[in-house]
């Protein structure tokens, strides 16, 4: 049995989200369909995030474990051949040791959210980017975020499905900037709740919108209560960027 550790890039678009799901496609499914096709095997591919339906990844890390003797080079050109035409791509293929595990052994998460802040509709970044036509302060909203850094109960940016045994959480970075007409917010953490970027976007945007003061931001953290969220933003502006071990 040899582990094999894996990049995947992916267009969250068609998919109802990373993990295998009954009610509709899924990147696991995908990636574990492929492994079939090129191995004979049956396998679960086990990540580092769990992404929502409509999330995209630059690089998730993620592992697998198959019998059959197989060079990585070879295993990473037949899973993207047997992926085609699918948006997934394996950027990466390598032996890991036996205990490292994609999800258990990770450190640290980093996400990047997208934010097209112009009028004109969407067409190259369709479905890849939150489009806000109103104009957006992002030195504001990268201000008001600060108050969100280090060790807090993050409740009322949680989803009320989330499955988390506690809502603190430690965020190390969460950092606002513009480049041109686009609005990148880029976060770190070890793990995150469940919306909990998203959520803190929706928020840090109705700062930028001047809907929302940026000492708001501070005291719907205190709040710990989800009916104090403003907006949670839609999942196609968000990107998992890459996990830490």
């Amino acid at each position: 049995m040899t582990r094999f550790g894996l990049i995947l890039e992916f267009d969250g678009g068609p998919f109802m989200g990373l993990q295998r799901q009954a009610h509709g496609p899924s990147v696991q499914q995908s990636v574990e369909q492929a492994v079939l096709a090129a191995t004979g095997e049956t396998v679960a591919i086990l990540s580092a995030g769990r992404t929502d339906a409509g999330v995209h990844a630059l690089a998730m890390s993620s592992h697998v474990d198959i019998t059959r003797e197989i060079a990585p080079f070879r295993l990473l050109g037949a899973l993207n051949a047997h992926l085609r035409p699918l948006p997934i791509a394996v950027t990466d293929c390598r032996i890991v040791p036996d205990d490292w595990h994609a999800r258990f052994s990770c450190t640290g998460r980093s996400y990047r959210y997208r934010i097209a802040n112009r009028r004109a509709p969407l067409t190259l970044e369709r479905g890849r980017a939150w489009q806000v036509v109103q104009p957006l302060d992002a030195e504001a909203m990268h201000r008001a975020a600060q108050a969100l850094l280090g060790t807090h109960d993050f409740t009322t940016f949680r989803s009320v499905q989330c499955q988390a045994q506690s809502a603190v959480k430690t965020l190390d970075r969460l950092d606002v900037r513009r480049e041109g007409e686009h609005v990148l917010i880029e976060t770190a953490a070890r793990s995150f709740l469940h919306h909990q970027v998203r959520s803190m976007v929706g928020c840090l945007a109705l700062v930028g919108m001047g809907r929302w003061s940026e000492e708001r931001i501070a005291q719907v953290l205190t709040a710990r209560d989800r009916q104090a969220l403003g907006l949670n933003a839609p999942p196609e502006g968000l990107y998992f960027v890459a996990a830490t071990y």
